[in-house]
Formats: C-alpha cells, sequence, structure tokens
C-alpha cells in the first residue's frame, strides 16, 4: 500500500506541477503551494479509495466522482486563500485534477 501512494503521489506532483508551469505559474511560492495541496488531497483520498472498494467493496465509479469532487473544493479553496497568481481557483483546481485523473487513467491503461 505504500508502494501505491508513493507512486500516486509522485505522479501527481509531476503532472500538476508540470499543468501549473503551463498555466503560468512561476516562482517557488506558487509551485510549492500546488505541491504542498497535493500532499494534502492525494494520499488521503488514495487510501480512502482502495479502503472503500477493496476492503468494503464499494462501487469504484461513486467513490471515485466523491473523492475528486473533495480533492477539486479542498484544492480549491486552498488556492483562492494562498495563491497570488492564479485568478480562477476553482477553474484551476477543476482542470488540474481533470488533466491528472485522466492522465492516470491513460498510464494504467498502458
Amino acid at each position: 500500500m505504500l508502494m501505491i501512494l508513493a507512486v500516486s503521489l509522485l505522479l501527481t506532483l509531476i503532472l500538476e506541477e508540470g499543468f501549473a508551469l503551463v498555466w503560468g505559474l512561476r516562482g517557488r511560492r506558487e509551485l510549492g503551494l500546488v505541491a504542498l495541496v497535493n500532499v494534502l488531497t492525494n494520499p488521503p483520498a488514495v487510501l480512502l479509495y482502495y479502503t472503500a472498494t477493496g476492503l468494503w467493496h464499494w462501487n469504484g465509479l461513486p467513490v471515485t466522482i466523491v473523492l475528486e469532487a473533495a480533492a477539486v473544493i479542498v484544492e480549491w479553496r486552498c488556492y483562492r486563500a494562498y495563491s497570488g497568481q492564479i485568478k480562477r481557483p476553482f477553474l484551476f483546481a477543476l482542470l488540474v485534477n481533470l488533466f491528472s485523473y485522466g492522465a492516470g487513467c491513460v498510464i494504467n491503461l498502458l
């Protein structure tokens, strides 16, 4: 389980930092915020997903939807409160999570 958590976090950090750079974020403070927000949201989401689907045998799709929505909301609030460069924090949080989730799905297919 630790390996799954570590790989998931590492891939998320790489993908979302890259997205942030393309979005135009610059500087240690802004890119550090993106990293910290992902450290805050990714491990709990992955752990809850595997607990819900593996231990409790819940359907993965609704679990994923709820967890991703929660991650977007938490990240949006963090970006709104602490970012000086993100002008549309909800849109950024939504798109960066859609990008990293979609890229993760593609990587899992390979």
